[in-house]
């Protein structure tokens, strides 16, 4: 299979090249200082045409092939620039359940980077488990076109700084519980919103907190699908965040690799040799699932492959890290403790492999 850009991508690529080069140094890429500037470079991007390439030019984006979010993400990474804001299970979510007067308030915004989003899915009590939560959105007794939330939600990224928050929340508690699920599109600059922001082992202490809604409210015209489509939505928006072919993992390892690699001083630790098989793995895993895609491929459950591989993938450069340089370098070492996160975020590692095991193989419960 032949990947060479076409002269198309070629253009595009140069074009990415030279503006990356202007912009270096501009945003800082990690720590506490990169997601203060997320915002920022999110436009810079956009401004550019270097963001949202892919999604649908009524809305903001080019209509480009998904190829084209690969080259953005790959010479950002060789560029050593920040990486690409992760907004596309968002878009991805609100595009396939959002009504059509939804998608044209809320996805410009979204794409172009002037309003700021989280995702409101996890709760302390309910985080693989996501048919558990325990939020609940109900008709306020005076204005029945409004719902009143209450309820706890926990690692949700961009909280501090969002503008609106995609919400789950339990409207229907008669019903099995994957069905009582609503979803809602929530103003977060409102009373009855509580920010309560967790530091990371890494050190970062604004990428993600705990959000607690006290009475918060949301209009009726926000809730995204109909009552109880709630857990349509999330299981669109969690196969999309398990699939590596649209996000920037790929050329990040490998940027790591290689750099660990040229700072070895005599022969490579097993740990960065083997990270080097699973980062060429993973980078041709996803040209497959690229092309598939190209072709109409959707994948559905295939998706918790995915994510183990970028799970087995990071957690191998961090383990890598460790052994190469140890906690000297503080950002490299904040590589390695932010890679014990992978098995957990979007579902743990055990969760995939039943929905591998049930989903894929056809195994039952008792098997």
């Amino acid at each position: 299979m032949d990947f060479r850009d076409a002269p198309d991508e070629a253009e595009f690529r140069e074009r990415l090249r030279g503006w990356l080069v202007e912009q270096k140094g501009r945003f800082p890429t990690s720590g506490d200082a990169y997601w203060a500037q997320a915002g920022a470079w999110h436009q810079a991007l956009y401004a550019a045409g270097f963001f949202g390439t892919s999604w649908p030019a009524r809305y903001g984006g080019q209509d480009l092939p998904p190829v084209y979010d690969v080259i953005v993400d790959e010479e950002i990474a060789k560029a050593g620039a920040p990486a690409r804001p992760s907004l596309g299970y968002l878009v991805v979510g609100l595009s396939h359940h959002g009504s059509e007067e939804l998608r044209q308030r809320f996805l410009p915004g979204m794409i172009n980077g002037t309003e700021r989003w989280c995702q409101g899915f996890s709760e302390p009590g309910a985080g693989s488990d996501l048919a558990s939560l325990t939020t609940t959105a109900v008709p306020c007794a005076d204005d029945p076109d409004t719902y009143v939330l209450n309820g706890h939600k926990v690692w949700t990224s961009y909280s501090d700084v969002a503008d609106w928050c995609l919400l789950l929340a339990r409207t229907d508690r008669d019903v099995p519980k994957h069905k009582g699920l609503s979803a809602f599109i929530v103003p977060m600059h409102q009373e009855g919103i509580e920010q309560r922001p967790l530091k990371m082992i890494s050190g970062v202490t604004k990428e993600f907190g705990q959000v607690l809604f006290d009475g918060a409210r949301v209009s009726a015209e926000n809730m995204v699908g109909a009552p109880g489509d709630g857990w349509k939505l999330a299981m669109t928006v969690v196969s999309h965040e398990r699939e590596p072919s649209t996000l920037g993992f790929s050329a990040r390892y490998g940027k790591l690799v290689r750099q660990l690699a040229a700072s070895v001083d005599g022969e490579a630790p097993d740990e960065l040799s083997w990270a080097w098989v699973q980062t060429e793995m993973l980078r041709l895993h996803v040209r497959r699932r690229l092309s598939e895609q190209l072709d109409g491929i959707t994948h559905g459950p295939d998706g918790s492959l995915d994510k183990l591989l970028m799970t087995w993938t990071e957690q191998s450069v961090g383990h890598a890290t460790l052994a190469t340089v140890g906690t000297a370098d503080e950002e490299l070492f904040g590589a390695y403790l932010y890679s014990r996160s992978q098995s957990v975020m979007g579902g743990t590692s055990q969760i995939q492999k039943n929905i591998i095991a049930q989903r894929i193989l056809g195994l039952g419960a008792g098997s």
